[in-house]
């Protein structure tokens, strides 16, 4: 189990609920405080009351896609580090439209094992190495 659990908060927005809702019990047994949220709409609603230090957030959700909310949790949140992840090949041009635009993302391609993701957010929360939400 990483150092830095406990208070450290996580928020996953994934709209394949049984992803979203394995992903929680996963971080939730490594001692995260974890929610998820299954649309980038109820992630917003979410956050007005909840700030999360990560946002593990899918790239393809309905209605607004994983980046445009990455970049709304830079206004809202500036402190929260993001974490992208996706199994769609297609969201090379998304990323392309974010870059043009100032922003930069990490992204992991899905499937992703439960190692990988505790690993890179125990570097994140322990290092600080990641860029926090984009600032517009």
């Amino acid at each position: 189990m990483p150092a830095c659990v406990g208070e450290r908060r996580i928020l996953i927005v994934e709209d394949e609920r049984v992803v979203a809702d394995t992903l929680r019990q996963i971080l939730a047994a490594s001692g995260y405080d974890v929610r998820a949220a299954y649309s980038a709409e109820e992630a917003l609603t979410l956050i007005s009351s909840w700030s999360p230090e990560i946002g593990l957030l899918d790239v393809m959700l309905p209605k607004m896609n994983g980046i445009d909310l990455a970049v709304a949790f830079g206004k809202l949140l500036p402190a929260c580090r993001v974490l992208l992840f996706s199994g769609q090949p297609s969201v090379e041009a998304l990323l392309q439209k974010a870059r043009n635009e100032g922003h930069t993302f990490e992204i992991l391609a899905k499937p992703i094992h439960p190692s990988v993701i505790l690993g890179r957010i125990a570097n994140l929360l322990r290092s600080g190495d990641a860029e926090p939400c984009p600032r517009t």
